[in-house]
């Protein structure tokens, strides 16, 4: 009996025959954690008496959540996450140096990895074909002393993607999709496992946005295979010596199968307040929009910024709607700087903040007024997920962003690419 992609790597990992439903002890190759959990995560470990790390260099802090700090109780939550960094060793990753799950997978994700941290948007990482998953304080704290943790092994729903994605119709359109047919619990502690001629073609920018989003249908995890589109990214970040294969077993068993025609499908929103309450762009035409933000873990990428500058250069913002951007790495906004993204997305009216997850969490540079309404590429719209919970958040991919920063309004990105 063959197995899926989470069956392969948690067998490896357990040193067992991992089967779905199973519970297994497995080795963890990176435990992480950020401002918002970290501090909790460090006072439950205090409070474990197991004054041991398993692996210094593979146990990093982030500050990324709240930078730089807009208030004092956190700026006193970063002194304790930095001291507790030099006093044991970890690696830290400091203001502007950007968010956590990109600088994972720029710099510390790998094939076959077992990744854990205290942000249930670990889950990023499986675009490289890594098991990553967010956990909660105390068993990262756990994770931390020992270099392991117990897993159920995750039952698999199989998403396969045919076809060609038309004009302004991305990654984040189809995982908005996905979400809105399944239903925000319709994978709860599942594997979502990604294939199809859509996915094999696919590139690593674009599967990150997926597998970010898996967790907002309640999954477990959301795995990519390791394959060429794998290769060509680990050595683009000068990691291919880094580079396994991994495919799923032709006779894997999974609990279901989705297939998706990526020809149909097309600019996708979600409504408030859930993620599942999804809308084709165009049916929202008309919507008004007091400001979008483009960003964060989900879409703060290179190929993100160029895509939105693409659609703002020579354009103004609409004067009602504000326009934030947010590089979701250092490396990245250096990059938008040399390609020339940063000054069109400048030029039209757009605040750039520093790399980090800013408005998205709703701790600063960009919280909403009462009554306001805005259009993020962000991978969550719960009330009050921005800051005010009597403001509105829509989701929507970088394009859908940029042409409704230009209009003022909920805009269907081929109204620009087709004429």
């Amino acid at each position: 009996m063959g197995k899926t992609l989470a069956e392969k790597i948690l067998s490896n990992k357990s040193d067992s025959d991992a089967r779905a439903g199973n519970i297994v002890i497995a080795r963890l190759d990176l435990v992480f954690v950020q401002d918002s959990i970290g501090p909790l995560t460090f006072r439950q470990y205090k409070e474990t008496n197991l004054d041991t790390i398993f692996d210094t260099a593979k146990t990093y802090v982030f500050i990324d959540h709240a930078v730089p700090s807009p208030i004092r109780e956190l700026s006193n939550d970063h002194i304790f996450l930095r001291s507790f960094a030099r006093e044991k060793g970890l690696q830290l990753s400091d203001i502007g140096q950007g968010v956590c799950h990109q600088l994972v997978a720029e710099s510390l994700a790998n094939p076959g990895d077992i990744i854990v941290g205290s942000d249930s948007h670990t889950c990023t990482a499986g675009a490289l074909g890594a098991f990553a998953t967010g956990m909660g304080a105390s068993d990262i704290a756990i994770g931390m002393a020992l270099g392991k943790t117990w897993f159920r092994v995750p039952e698999t729903i199989k998403i396969v993607v045919n076809g060609r994605f038309g004009p302004g119709v991305y990654a984040k359109d189809l995982i908005l999709h996905i979400i809105g047919q399944i239903g925000a619990d319709g994978a709860t502690y599942k594997s979502l496992e990604f294939g199809g001629r859509a996915i094999a073609t696919m590139p690593v920018f674009e599967r990150l946005t997926i597998s970010n989003m898996a967790v907002e249908a309640g999954a477990k995890v959301g795995l990519f295979p390791s394959d060429t589109m794998t290769q060509n990214y680990l050595k683009e970040q000068g990691r291919g010596e880094c580079y396994i294969p991994i495919q799923p077993d032709p006779d894997a068993i999974y609990e279901a199968t989705i297939t998706i025609n990526a020809t149909t499908l097309e600019p996708t929103v979600a409504k408030p307040h859930t993620v599942d309450n999804t809308a084709l762009a165009r049916e929202l035409k008309g919507t008004k929009i007091d400001q979008v933000f483009i960003g964060t873990c989900t879409n703060g990428r290179l190929e993100d910024l160029a895509l939105a500058a693409s659609f703002l250069k020579g354009q103004k913002r609409h004067p009602r709607t504000r326009l934030i951007v947010a590089p979701a790495s250092q490396k990245i906004l250096l990059a938008a700087i040399a390609a020339g993204y940063i000054t069109p997305l400048v030029e039209a009216g757009a605040a750039v903040v520093p790399p980090g997850c800013a408005a998205c969490l709703g701790a600063h540079e960009g919280v909403l007024g009462d009554g306001e309404t805005c259009l993020a590429t962000s991978n969550r719209n719960f009330k009050g997920r921005m800051g005010n919970p009597e403001a509105f958040v829509y989701l929507g991919s970088p394009a859908t962003a940029a042409a409704t920063a230009i209009r003022g309004e909920i805009t269907d990105p081929r109204e620009f690419l087709l004429g």
